[in-house]
C-alpha cells in the first residue's frame, strides 16, 4: 500500500456569510508525488489549499499531513521579509534554534537546490518574479519540508519562468521525496505532475492521470 503524504477526508469549509466553499471534499496524494489541483476561478482551488495548510479552519472534516509544511504564496512578495536572498531562507529556520554552522549549511544546501547559490547576498528587491518564487521554494527546503503546497506559484510569470519553475519544482520532489501539491489552470502544466483533481464549485468532481484529465478539458474548450 502506497504511503500518503496529504489525506483530506469529507471537508466542508463555509465562509461567515454562510456560502459554502468547499463541499464534502475528499482526496490523497500520494507519499513522494507531485499533483496539481485544477479549477475554474472560483472552484475552491486555493480555499481548499489554505485548508490543508492550517491557514484556515474546516467546519468539518478531517486533514492528514506530515509535517513540516511549506507554503508558496501566488505572490511572493507577500511572504519574502528580509532584505537578502540568504537572510530571508535563514529566517525560517529561526523556530528550530539551530548553531550558525547548521544554519549555514541549510541555506546553501535549500539555495543550491534551486539553483541559486550564486545569488545568496542578492538583494530580494533584484530578483526576477521566478527568482523570488525560488527563495520560497528554498525556504521550504531549507526547513526540511515533507509537503510542499504551491498556490498558482506561476501565475506572476512570463512563460518561459512558467515551466521552468514547475520543472524545477518536479525534480525537488523526485530528488528530494516531498509530497507536493500545486494550484493552476493552466493546462500546460500538467505535462509535469503524477496526478491531478478537477475542483468544481467547492467539489471533486474527478481525480487520476493528469494527460486524461488535459485531454478532457481541452475537449470541453479548457479553461478561459
Amino acid at each position: 500500500m502506497t504511503a500518503v503524504g496529504i489525506e483530506v477526508n469529507n471537508l466542508n469549509f463555509f465562509w461567515p456569510s454562510g456560502e459554502q466553499v468547499i463541499k464534502s471534499c475528499s482526496l490523497q496524494v500520494p507519499r513522494g508525488e507531485f499533483w496539481m489541483l485544477l479549477g475554474t476561478n472560483g472552484s475552491g482551488k486555493s480555499t481548499l489549499l489554505r485548508l490543508i495548510a492550517g491557514l484556515l479552519t474546516p467546519q468539518s472534516g478531517e486533514i492528514g499531513i506530515s509535517p513540516p509544511v511549506g507554503f508558496v504564496f501566488q505572490n511572493p512578495d507577500h511572504q519574502l521579509v528580509m532584505p537578502t536572498v540568504g537572510a530571508d531562507v535563514a529566517f525560517g529556520l529561526v523556530e528550530e534554534k539551530l548553531p550558525p554552522t547548521m544554519v549555514r549549511a541549510r541555506v546553501e544546501e535549500a539555495l543550491g537546490a534551486v539553483n541559486l547559490l550564486s545569488l545568496q547576498r542578492r538583494p530580494i528587491y533584484a530578483l526576477s518574479g521566478g527568482q523570488k518564487q525560488r527563495v520560497a521554494i528554498a525556504g521550504a527546503i531549507a526547513r526540511h519540508c515533507e509537503v510542499l503546497l504551491l498556490d498558482e506559484p506561476t501565475a506572476l510569470l512570463d512563460p518561459d519562468s512558467q515551466l521552468d519553475l514547475v520543472a524545477s519544482v518536479r525534480r525537488l520532489v523526485k530528488s528530494r521525496g516531498i509530497t507536493a501539491l500545486w494550484v493552476t489552470h493552466r493546462l500546460d502544466e500538467l505535462n509535469y505532475c503524477d496526478g491531478a483533481f478537477l475542483l468544481d464549485r467547492g467539489s471533486l468532481v474527478d481525480a487520476g492521470e493528469a494527460e486524461r484529465l488535459k485531454k478532457l478539458l481541452m475537449k470541453e474548450g479548457g479553461e478561459k
